[in-house]
């Protein structure tokens, strides 16, 4: 083999490896250092919590109503955060809702966004006691995540449990898309912050991660950054 054919060589491998570092550079882009986690400047007001309204400690929940996990979160830790934080005052959690499944999975409607108009119908009308009794209906008449199963007809008899609310309303209010600019809005706010999954749980501003540095949603992992956040 000549020296030409080995500088062709050396060229065509030393383009390869500049080609895979950009690569690999373009997937870990946006995304946070392990141990950094993300920043939630996020505006709350007139977003939907549980808990008292002068909690010192503020969560804040990013869940779409057709994520799976997010059943499971809101079976599993939600009432522990109730319990330990929400109850005694140390901390507000907020739902912050990211309809997004219904277009990863291509759905023929955007029920997932479906349900978060929903979810604000209800709110505008209860306030947030509505809204969080609204909010397990949802969760426990959760279907497959790859059907459309939240579709308008199905939200206006789920709404038909909550106490209180004027299903008239509350159908005017879903059949005009009169709260899809707030949930556009919502969903901004989320996308802004590189929110990548659901559940994802922030404590003040600043994203819950376990002791890998990684983001984390388990009741331990929130409660003890509520815990040093108290401090």
């Amino acid at each position: 083999m000549n020296s030409n054919s080995n500088r062709t060589i050396l060229v065509i491998g030393t383009l390869i490896a500049v080609a895979l570092i950009a690569l690999a550079l373009v997937a870990v882009r946006g995304k946070p250092a392990a141990g950094a986690g993300l920043n939630g400047d996020f505006d709350l007001t007139g977003q939907p919590f549980a808990g008292k309204a002068d909690a010192p400690v503020s969560v804040v929940v990013i869940e779409d109503f057709k994520c799976p996990v997010c059943k499971t979160f809101e079976e599993t830790v939600a009432p522990g955060l109730k319990t330990n934080y929400v109850d005694t005052g140390k901390a507000k959690v907020y739902t912050l809702v990211w309809p997004f499944l219904s277009e990863v999975a291509r759905l023929p409607v955007n029920d997932s966004k479906f349900a978060a108009q929903a979810a604000k119908c209800v709110y505008d009308q209860g306030g947030n006691d509505a809204f969080g009794s609204f909010k397990s209906i949802l969760f426990r008449a959760q279907g497959d995540e790859s059907t459309a199963w939240a579709t308008k007809t199905r939200l206006k008899d789920l709404a038909g449990n909550v106490e209180g609310i004027d299903q008239g309303q509350f159908a005017t209010c879903l059949d005009t898309d009169a709260t899809a600019a707030r949930v556009d809005a919502d969903e901004k706010q989320v996308t802004d912050a590189r929110v990548n999954s659901t559940p994802t749980v922030f404590v003040n501003g600043k994203q819950v991660l376990n002791g890998s540095g990684q983001g984390s949603y388990l009741l331990a992992d929130v409660s003890a950054t509520i815990d040093a956040a108290s401090k």
